[in-house]
């Protein structure tokens, strides 16, 4: 059959696309292909569930603007499926003075992103409503929340599936060809269509070179592993509470993580992972990761931030070390406080000069649109990302 649009990837991104394109345009005929047997098996399903603010992004961004607005169209959508979340808020919390001009910062960053109900934190006060934190000054965001995503998207794919789209599982896209239409190759069949939607996460940079000459980047996958607070510690914890990051880096750090069916994670840490869907250690595909590590921009990463790498890689398999970082925010957490978690995958894109992308990245092409970088917010961005790459396909069809 000829489709409109094919999308790839069954991930959460792809599928509010698909679900914005067939609300804005419908009988628009869509086909969604994901290779896994079930949707949402990676970064939708192994996140840590938080409903973020836009505090973080630089004002103006993608990240920024999608985030802001995707958050509202979140919260609207749940709502209205009545689907559970949690606006719990969150503290960022300074431990050490060198933290607080960037505190201070990123307070500042929050205002000029529209976020007017953040407020500083004093010791006395961040005390009152977290007894637990050391920290010397600290921002509280009402606005974060908590909620299951794999949830969210599901409830997506039954409103694709209610306005005449069709989802694919268990499919693997292994070839694009593109000629006055463009047909997708999967491991079951083959679809033509008029445009390809590529929101492949942890492949998104090799499904882009099958439409593109023009994505110079690479999918570099970090793994977040987590451990839980044993259940008679979760009074340690009243909210989210984060570290103020390094603002040359990605990753937020070590965190405590309430969650919205019961319990608190603590973590995630950043090490890479040895293949691209890496959950273990012990998952290792040679080729993948003779891939990142001969990429030049990821060797200047790795050459710029060695030692927090090293430190990060040290706490994966040192759960002292692990503990030990958390308790700069909770002193009174211990070893055997902690069981293991769960671990995700982030599919962090890294251009050839050594930039980790910070924001989202679109590359569009003739016949295709290409999400190639999509980490978080992009859960809570979702729906306005999806509205984003749906305006632009609609200009083709």
């Amino acid at each position: 059959m000829k489709y409109n649009v094919v999308v790839i990837g069954g991930g959460i991104v792809g599928l509010a696309t698909a679900y914005q394109l067939l609300k804005k345009k419908p009988g628009l005929t869509l086909a969604l292909v994901e290779k896994e047997s079930k949707l949402c098996r990676h970064q939708t399903g192994n996140n840590s569930g938080v409903i973020h603010s836009g505090l973080y992004y630089k004002p103006g961004s993608l990240k920024a603007r999608n985030c802001i607005n995707g958050y509202q169209m979140l919260l609207d959508f749940c709502n209205e499926e009545n689907i559970p979340y949690e606006l719990c808020g969150k503290v960022v919390v300074a431990t050490d003075e060198f933290q607080k001009p960037l505190l201070e910062n990123l307070y500042q960053r929050g205002l000029e992103n529209g976020l007017d109900k953040i407020s500083r934190l004093n010791i006395d006060e961040l005390k009152e409503i977290e007894p637990h934190v050391n920290g010397i000054a600290a921002i509280k965001v009402p606005y974060t929340g908590i909620i299951d995503y794999t949830a969210v998207a599901e409830k997506y794919a039954d409103k694709i599936r209610e306005m005449g789209g069709e989802i694919f599982l268990g499919e693997k896209v292994e070839n694009i060809i593109q000629g006055s239409t463009s047909t997708v190759i999967t491991s079951k069949q083959t679809l033509d269509t008029d445009l390809v939607i590529n929101c492949g996460g942890l492949y998104s940079d090799k499904l882009a070179r099958k439409t593109s000459n023009d994505v110079d980047l690479k999918i570099i996958p970090f793994r977040g592993e987590y451990f839980k607070l044993k259940p008679e510690k979760e009074y340690l914890v009243k909210h989210l509470i984060y570290p103020v990051p390094d603002p040359n880096f990605p990753f937020l750090g070590v965190h405590f993580t309430r969650m919205i069916d019961g319990g608190i994670e603590a973590g995630p840490n950043a090490v890479l992972a040895f293949r691209r869907e890496g959950y273990k250690k012990s998952q290792i595909h040679l080729g993948e990761l003779m891939e990142s590590l001969f990429w030049p921009g990821f060797q200047k990463v790795a050459w710029k931030y060695w030692k927090t790498g090293f430190g990060e890689m040290y706490r994966s398999f040192s759960k002292a070390a692990f503990t030990k970082a958390l308790q700069k925010l909770i002193p009174e957490i211990q070893e055997n406080d902690l069981v293991d978690g769960g671990a995700g995958v982030r599919a962090q894109a890294c251009d050839r000069t050594g930039g980790l992308l910070d924001d989202f990245a679109i590359y569009e092409s003739d016949q295709a649109i290409n999400v190639c970088n999509a980490p978080s917010p992009a859960a809570t961005s979702s729906l306005s990302i999806g509205d984003t790459v749906s305006d632009l396909a609609l200009k083709r069809i």
